[in-house]
């Protein structure tokens, strides 16, 4: 019944009061203050004025423990959160993700030195951070990166290029993998994590990318020409730089799913709002059986997901990790191609209305194909939940 599971303890949801409140608080000033911002900034590429004045509801360092400036939330809140901000502005809540997955890697793995360092500015919103992992020649393999550190006295020499580097041009602080030894077996071996700030000699943005969606969202390119890094900004152990990473990604996973949660849900929101208002034949196009087919299957695609999402950040939550990486996969696949499904079909209930720019549905629809690609593309969080479950469930490498 519960297979590959223990009990249905494992299926429970961990939401409470704390986490209604920061829904409605959030939800209304969303809808209060960014709304009518969201389409201005996506045209002209930034979020603006909204990046400075949303630092007030301390969203920067919403599960950061107030010893270090943070707001003391849960990972939970965090899901909350991203799936409220992507229901008005998806490209808002991408900036405050790269920030979460800073502060993460550096709270479990760094030093107390580098904690207390880096973690507060980010936290209350003086500094932006950001993530950089994924190069030219290497996304999902994150152990073929080529980018080098070698060793100096007081510290490395950083040189190589990172691509698909959100807030990259943003960034006062940024987390960087390179490699401290040449490519041995395992290849994950001989990664390591550093801290680089922007005004480090040699660091270079090279350039914003233009990308299908997330258009407020700094999508760049970065380089580093012998950057000098004190042996200091080490994050955890020299070599295990690819576990970091790849835990970082786990943890962001399923606030991916809930960007697409929120997406899904505004879709959903739109198609039930034009079926009722819009008619056709004297009668509203809700009452057509062709639309409330549309309705009933959104609301299966968004229910399953919300369930999905929230399940997968409770397993998080309570550290059931090897539950939690296969539930993570499960949620980022369905939740991102069912709001695609919503969309799809919230365009097809709004016909000609449906293909215009105004609706902000085709947004929607571009958005989606970032959230399916990024933090692990669909295809490899298919095969990922499937040899995990075989790995440690069924005790079988496949």
């Amino acid at each position: 019944m519960v297979f590959p599971f223990k009990n249905l303890e494992d299926f429970k949801v961990d939401l409470n009061q704390d986490h209604e409140l920061l829904r409605t608080t959030l939800r209304d000033y969303l809808e209060r203050e960014v709304q009518s911002k969201v389409e201005i900034g996506e045209r002209s590429g930034d979020l603006g004025e909204v990046r400075e004045k949303i630092k007030e509801l301390g969203l920067n360092g919403l599960d950061v423990p107030a010893e270090y400036s943070g707001s003391g939330g849960d990972y939970i809140s965090l899901l909350v959160a991203t799936e409220e901000m992507s229901r008005v502005w998806p490209s808002l809540s991408t900036f405050f993700l790269i920030n979460w997955m800073f502060t993460s890697a550096l709270l479990r793995f760094g030093s107390d030195e580098i904690k207390k360092r880096y973690v507060p500015p980010v936290a209350r919103g003086d500094k932006i951070a950001a993530f950089a992992n994924t190069e030219p020649s290497a996304g999902t393999d994150v152990a073929g990166i080529k980018t080098t550190a070698k060793k100096i006295d007081g510290g490395y020499v950083i040189t190589g290029r990172k691509i698909f580097i959100t807030s990259g041009d943003l960034a006062d602080y940024i987390i960087v993998t390179a490699r401290t030894s040449p490519i041995a077996e395992p290849r994950w071996r001989g990664i390591t994590m550093f801290v680089v700030e922007k005004d480090f000699p040699g660091f270079k943005v090279e350039g914003r990318i233009d990308t299908t969606g997330l258009k407020a969202s700094h999508t760049t390119e970065i380089s580093f020409n012998e950057v000098k890094v004190p042996e200091e900004n080490v994050v955890g152990e020299v070599g295990q730089g690819f576990k970091y990473a790849v835990s970082s990604f786990d943890y962001a996973r399923t606030i991916v799913s809930a960007q697409a949660l929120g997406i899904a849900q505004s879709a959903l929101e739109k198609l039930v709002k034009y079926s009722v208002e819009r008619k056709s034949f004297d009668k509203s196009i809700a009452s057509y059986q062709m639309v409330q087919q549309k309705v009933s299957e959104s609301l299966a695609d968004v229910t399953t997901s919300r369930l999905l999402v929230y399940w997968a950040g409770s397993l998080y939550q309570r550290k059931m990790e090897n539950e939690y990486i296969m539930a993570a996969s499960l949620a980022k696949f369905f939740a991102t191609e069912a709001a695609e499904r919503v969309v799809l079909r919230a365009i097809s209930a709004h016909g000609g209305y449906g293909v215009t720019v105004s609706t902000g549905l085709e947004r929607m629809l571009r958005d989606i194909q970032i959230l399916k690609t990024y933090e692990g593309t669909n295809d490899i969080q298919r095969t990922s939940a499937a040899r995990h479950f075989y790995r440690k469930f069924m005790g079988q490498n496949v």
